[in-house]
């Protein structure tokens, strides 16, 4: 075996407090918030006096980590937020949710906007897109048949 396991999905902004304030809305805990810097940071990232100050959120089971990033230095060079969602590179992250329109009726109140509708996949799940803080693109997927927490 090659793969152990996926550690997390990085995500860079702007704004680092309104983005751990949406994923936190959504459910995500912070495990920790850091400055980083250095020669090793440089070394891995392949950016000269690299400063970045990170905070990793995980989901509430423990499995899947998100990683956001707000750099200071060197200036941010590309910008996706505003990509269509059959865009190459980085797309989105998919969360599975309890019950869809109460997670979107929270996130809308952060300023989360639908990308499309919400939609039915079968008799399976309920499925929808939706804009985050500064455009990050995040699909919900509600398993039909469990409970709600309504």
């Amino acid at each position: 075996m090659t793969v152990k396991r996926m550690d997390n999905v990085g995500i860079v902004v702007e704004d680092i407090d309104a983005a751990i304030e949406f994923f936190t809305e959504l459910g995500l805990e912070i495990e920790g918030r850091a400055p980083i810097e250095g020669d090793w940071a440089d070394g891995v990232t392949g950016l000269r006096d690299m400063r970045v100050e990170i905070a990793m959120m995980r989901t509430p089971d423990g499995h899947t980590r998100i990683e956001i990033s707000q750099f200071l230095a060197p200036p941010v060079v590309a910008d996706h937020r505003s990509a269509p969602v059959n865009a190459l590179g980085y797309l989105r992250v998919m969360f599975a949710v309890d019950d869809i329109d109460d997670t979107l009726a929270r996130l809308g109140k952060l300023g989360a906007a639908l990308v499309g509708e919400v939609v039915q996949y079968e008799d399976t799940y309920r499925l929808c897109y939706i804009r985050g803080p500064e455009g990050i693109l995040i699909g919900l997927a509600q398993e039909l048949g469990q409970q709600t927490s309504q």
